[in-house]
């Protein structure tokens, strides 16, 4: 499968916001095309992640839609 990455540094490293706290973040990276979270919160279920899902870079200031990233082969 393709790798995904920023835009506009190249991270894998993301976060995106739960849509019904927008103070809770989780954070999460992308591993072979894979979402990997970073769940430090048991009692927290990370959101779904879908092609609109507000994604954030946790290395610059680059945020759009999960089907924004750039697609690496």
């Amino acid at each position: 499968m393709n790798q995904m990455k920023c835009p506009a540094c190249g991270s894998e490293s993301f976060y995106t916001k739960d849509p019904e706290d927008q103070y809770n973040i989780f954070d999460f990276d992308l591993k072979e095309g894979k979402i990997i979270f970073k769940v430090e919160d048991t009692d927290s279920t990370p959101p779904d992640v879908v092609e609109e899902t507000e994604t954030f870079c946790k290395r610059c200031a680059w945020h759009d839609k999960f089907k924004m990233l750039k697609q690496v082969s």
